[in-house]
């Protein structure tokens, strides 16, 4: 079972920054692909940005440029930096755990999401 707890959410005015943290429980960037997800009102879920458990990243057209995903393998964790926050960036933001193809041979087939936090940018 993983468990996914996401932090740093908050109010920012247009063009600021903000930082999220997810936090994991275990070890388990090894066997999965982190990512960062967000779903504004009225609107589907969408990726944000990912790193693979290989360490690499990719981002969503919408952000590139202006957010960066980390992660740190002794704390269990990832980050989101977001920078040059638009008003339109304003969603619930939420972590996600993919398994990889390798984790799901052995089992490791569930992906995982984290509750998620509020971000809302004001123009």
């Amino acid at each position: 079972q993983v468990q996914l707890l996401e932090s740093g959410g908050g109010e920012v005015q247009s063009g600021g920054s903000l930082r999220l943290t997810c936090a994991a429980s275990g070890s388990i960037f090894l066997n999965y692909h982190m990512g960062w997800y967000r779903q504004a009102p009225g609107k589907q879920r969408e990726v944000v940005a990912t790193i693979s458990n290989g360490g690499t990243p990719n981002y969503a057209d919408s952000v590139k440029g202006r957010f960066t995903i980390s992660r740190d393998t002794d704390k269990n964790t990832v980050t989101l930096q977001m920078n040059s926050l638009k008003p339109e960036d304003t969603a619930v933001y939420y972590c996600h755990a993919n398994p990889t193809w390798a984790a799901k041979q052995f089992g490791e087939d569930k992906p995982y999401w984290g509750q998620g936090t509020q971000v809302t940018v004001s123009s």
